[in-house]
């Protein structure tokens, strides 16, 4: 009874050896980095440039599609105040001590 799941491991193992293209240990290993980097670069990161600039150029044309819609025309002037309000009383108190 023993033999029969170790027979059925075996066979197991030689179908899933052979159908990654029969190779055994580090050749293996490297053939399967170097087919996933270049699946990677060729069809993988393309699609998601291609679907990145897509969504960009959906967005440029959402955004503009609006004639009213603010616009940012210049930098904000930062506040040269300690506590960083417009309106308020400095913190004096801190200088003191």
């Amino acid at each position: 009874m023993a033999s029969g799941w170790r027979n059925a491991l075996g066979n197991l193992r030689s179908f899933v050896g052979n159908s990654l293209g029969g190779l055994r240990g580090g050749s293996s290993l490297a053939s399967w980095a170097v087919a996933g980097t270049l699946a990677y670069f060729l069809w993988v990161r393309p699609s998601q440039q291609l679907r990145k600039e897509q969504e960009e150029r959906a967005a440029m044309a959402a955004a503009s599609s609006d004639p009213y819609r603010y616009v940012e025309k210049r930098k904000p002037i930062p506040d040269p105040q300690e506590t960083g309000l417009i309106y308020g009383s400095k913190n004096d108190a801190n200088k003191s001590n």
